[in-house]
């Protein structure tokens, strides 16, 4: 299976045992780019393509963290430099996002390590990995709501939240520290 997703379609397909070796290349191509530009970046495989046996889109999820003293705009200069394209917070305070290959096939999601973003986000993909039953429950709802907006990306994202907001709390309530 390959990546990429055309623009304005939500499509799922199965988990793909590659995904885990994709998200390292880039990793590694990303680690070696901002050390050569003398920055840290924490990178993360996030999303539903890091999560082995939960369909996803096939685009990569990258969650990058810089440190809380860095600069923004150098880390955005070294990412457009690196061939993703920058897109903004579009509407998420603290996270600015990119996007890589035509087709879609690589999303990065920066933000500060340990902002409330980064730690919703690893908890989310930690819960999924540990709860077959919740990962497969979130796959039914994930093939239902692409039935459902098979054209409207935010109304897809939208409507997973209420199930992504209940895992959350069901991490903390269960005393995971993150």
């Amino acid at each position: 299976m390959t990546l990429g997703l055309e623009r304005g379609v939500v499509r799922l397909v199965p988990y793909d045992p590659a995904w885990p070796r994709l998200f390292g290349a880039e990793a590694e191509r990303l680690q070696r780019i901002f050390e050569a530009a003398g920055l840290r970046l924490r990178v993360e495989h996030m999303g539903s393509t890091a999560v082995p046996g939960l369909a996803a889109k096939p685009i990569l999820d990258i969650l990058g963290g810089y440190p809380e003293d860095a600069r923004l705009a150098d880390y955005v200069r070294v990412l457009t430099s690196a061939g993703y394209e920058h897109r903004g917070e579009q509407g998420i305070p603290g996270r600015e996002f990119f996007r890589r290959g035509d087709p879609r096939s690589y999303h990065l999601h920066l933000t500060k390590i340990d902002s409330q973003f980064w730690r919703d986000h690893l908890a989310f993909r930690d819960r999924l990995r540990a709860d077959d039953a919740l990962r497969d429950a979130y796959a039914r709802l994930k093939y239902d709501l692409a039935q459902r907006f098979p054209r409207d990306r935010e109304a897809y994202i939208e409507a997973k939240g209420p199930f992504v907001r209940d895992a959350l709390g069901a991490a903390t309530s269960t005393g995971d520290p993150r």
